[in-house]
């Protein structure tokens, strides 16, 4: 596994105490809370994990204020704490597992949902000359968060407890998190999402997300994307690090995993329902991504009181 570890943090900048004390307020108990500004979310958590928790981030930044947690796509692995931000460019299948988290001192996240058709306006703006090219183009990308947009995600957490005036200031302070994320080192990253490869590819993501439990054609895929299927595979792994086949499988074995811890439900129904046609393949390639056959691994999991969000994003 390749792990991608930015280089040790800074000392923290000072607003990150106020964005502690911020998503305190907004985050009263473990779990992820939505303020009253839609898209801005709190989150906390008080233990570190037992194990990985899988499920599917959407396109969205992310700040550690307290703790560490790390972050895991495909064989690729990423380490976050205090003062660094992760930005997903686009809906990912990930496994995560906070690292360093207690009662007294909480894992404390804020998390901005990107609206992509405002984010395709600003990147107008911030690039009126065009997006320079980069090498580098994965769509989940760990990075120092400087004071600037630490500062401006405390204003808009404070103004998550001002619903008037959030209504008509909220919009100007994620529109300038989002332009100093495009005016900084990661900027031409983020904005390779307004380039018409990204978005043929986030058509492709967003059909697998609609319809995992269908057969899956990469020609179809390819000519959904107005792209040849070798260049569907080079752009669609260049962004998740995974093929379109493997984007599926994951979140085919997501969703069984969900259906049987929340619902009960056995592993041969869970099998069909997320559209395996052959329970050992199913059975075999859920041992390979969650480490153990599916009933075993439920009754571990029910035998550790795990909880049914707990393998499952809806972020």
């Amino acid at each position: 596994m390749n792990s991608l570890v930015p280089p040790p943090s800074q000392a923290a900048p000072p607003a990150l105490a106020r964005l502690a004390g911020r998503l305190l307020a907004h985050a009263p108990q473990d779990g992820s809370f939505e303020t009253c500004i839609p898209g801005v979310h709190a989150i906390r958590a008080s233990n570190t994990s037992a194990e990985l928790v899988h499920g599917l981030h959407c396109a969205a930044l992310c700040i550690v204020a307290q703790g560490a947690k790390t972050v895991m796509l495909g064989d690729e692995s990423y380490e976050y704490d205090p003062s660094r931000m992760m930005i997903f460019s686009l809906d990912l299948p990930i496994a995560a597992m906070i690292r360093q988290a207690s009662v007294a001192a909480p894992y404390l996240s804020f998390r901005l949902d990107f609206d992509q058709e405002r984010l395709s306006e600003l990147i107008l703006k911030a690039y009126p000359d065009g997006v320079p090219a980069v090498s580098d183009k994965r769509a989940v990308y760990v990075a120092q968060a400087g004071e600037a947009v630490i500062d401006a995600a405390v204003r808009l957490l404070t103004l998550a407890s001002q619903p008037e005036d959030a209504e008509l200031l909220a919009p100007l302070a994620k529109d300038e998190i989002v332009l100093r994320l495009l005016r900084g080192p990661f900027g031409a990253r983020l904005a390779q999402l307004g380039r018409v490869e990204s978005h043929r590819i986030g058509k492709v993501v967003d059909w697998i997300r609609r319809n995992y439990d269908q057969p899956i054609r990469i020609d179809d895929m390819a000519e959904l994307a107005h792209m040849s299927p070798s260049s569907l595979h080079e752009h669609f792994k260049s962004l998740t690090s995974m093929s379109p086949l493997q984007f599926q499988k994951t979140l085919r074995l997501q969703e069984a995993r969900r259906l049987m811890l929340s619902t009960g439900m056995d592993a041969g129904l869970a099998c069909q329902r997320v559209g395996y046609a052959s329970a050992s393949q199913f059975s075999r390639e859920y041992s390979r991504h969650f480490g153990s056959a599916p009933t075993r691994d439920m009754v571990r999991l029910r035998s550790a009181g795990a909880a049914v969000d707990s393998v499952s994003f809806t972020q």
